[in-house]
């Protein structure tokens, strides 16, 4: 790869290829995924569209229907009653399966025609469930999806700075209290979700996300831990040094959005140099190409056993990253991050024929496995990065309208 000569033609021919990519993409989970019996989607779907499990995975059922919510409100050629007939469907299975109405809880996992199989003691069910109904009430307006999303939020917020005894683990005497960043990330994500509905703007719990997810940056701001002490800072073992790059770049492009949106430039600078920048030069695999999974911060080997595959999405939330941090800066160094990972996607995800992406390969880059839906990966992360890159490469080229 070389430098990027000529920023407008380069941006001009991403334009074309990741439009097409998205619409490769959405017609594959059109085609394949939808229930048409009990409602909802399919989410373990084989390389070719076929239905491996039938069971049901709240995170990817929610996800799904924000996802096509968000399209069907953004983007002109996916404003359909196809789309959104499918979203309101989503909706419905998990209004009439997922939650309970006495502990606010929502399944992990449900049967195909959604009797609950397993709940978790996090708040990531809960979280993807109010975006799907914050998007949806944008796009149709019936109060029923806004009351959904604002008081699952509400709840939510209380378990995170009010009361947690109904998340994680029995807190026992050997088991040190830690803040996990996934949890300040995606306060931060679904307020910036939510915060329109009412005009409500959460500022208290917006504060507190943004000061939990900093303590993560260690060792004078050259890293970005997984785990810190609640008091931020590091915490020992393997627990204490785990580094997830992908994810640090994830949190990395919430925070640039929160910056932009509140003029705050310090906070969009700390945004992409501690957590895109730095994540994305020791994450790359310089022999392999790709973002590792998994890092220790002092070098020794992950006790995951996935630590040096090579994952779709921290390569989608990448691209995300770098492009708005060109759209804001103009720093060419941005598009050469870009290209990068824009090549190594391409020719190790992309599935020519069948559409969709593959998610996990090898360290040298070879599929593991080759399904296209599983109990993580469904209709998000590609289409959501591919319709990201869309609408900021439309406004650099002067496509968008």
């Amino acid at each position: 790869m070389t430098a990027v000569s000529n920023p407008m033609n380069k941006l001009s021919h991403w334009y074309d290829i990741i439009s097409k990519e998205l619409d490769r993409c959405v017609d594959f989970w059109l085609k394949f995924s939808h229930d048409e019996t009990f409602g909802g989607f399919f989410n373990c779907l084989s390389k070719d569209g076929n239905i491996y499990d039938e069971t049901k995975y709240t995170w990817l059922q929610a996800r799904q229907v924000w996802m096509y919510a968000k399209l069907y409100n953004e983007t002109s050629r996916f404003k359909t009653n196809v789309i959104l007939n499918a979203a309101k469907t989503g909706a419905s299975f998990l209004l009439s399966n997922v939650k309970d109405p006495f502990t606010m809880k929502c399944s992990f996992s449900t049967t195909r025609n959604g009797k609950a199989i397993k709940i978790q003691r996090t708040i990531f069910s809960e979280c993807f469930y109010s975006m799907a109904f914050a998007e949806l009430f944008r796009a149709t307006g019936e109060l029923l999806y806004q009351t959904e999303a604002l008081t699952m939020v509400d709840t939510i917020l209380y378990w995170v700075t009010e009361d947690d005894s109904d998340l994680g683990r029995p807190h026992l005497p050997g088991c040190q209290p830690t803040n996990t960043m996934a949890v300040p990330m995606m306060v931060l994500c679904i307020i910036k979700e939510v915060k329109s509905l009412q005009d409500r703007k959460y500022p208290d719990a917006t504060d507190w996300a943004i000061k939990q997810i900093l303590a993560h940056r260690q060792r004078n701001n050259t890293v970005v831990l997984e785990n810190v002490t609640l008091d931020g800072k590091e915490v020992g073992g393997c627990e204490g040094r785990l580094m997830n790059p992908g994810h640090s770049i994830e949190c990395g492009w919430f925070l640039m959005q929160h910056a932009k949106e509140t003029n705050n430039e310090e906070l969009m600078r700390i945004a992409f140099e501690h957590f895109v920048e730095n994540p994305f030069k020791y994450g790359w695999d310089k022999a392999n190409g790709g973002l590792l999974y998994f890092m220790d911060v002092n070098g020794y080997s992950p006790t995951q056993l996935e630590w040096n595959m090579k994952l779709w999405w921290p390569h989608c939330e990448a691209m995300i990253a770098f492009l708005i941090g060109y759209y804001e800066t103009r720093n060419i160094d941005c598009l050469d991050s870009f290209e990068k990972v824009f090549e190594y996607s391409w020719k190790h995800f992309v599935d020519i024929d069948h559409g969709e992406w593959y998610g996990y390969l090898n360290q040298k880059g070879e599929v593991n496995m080759d399904f296209k839906g599983g109990p993580f990966k469904g209709c998000f992360h590609v289409p959501r990065a591919l319709f990201m890159c869309e609408k900021l490469l439309a406004k650099l080229t002067g496509h968008y309208q």
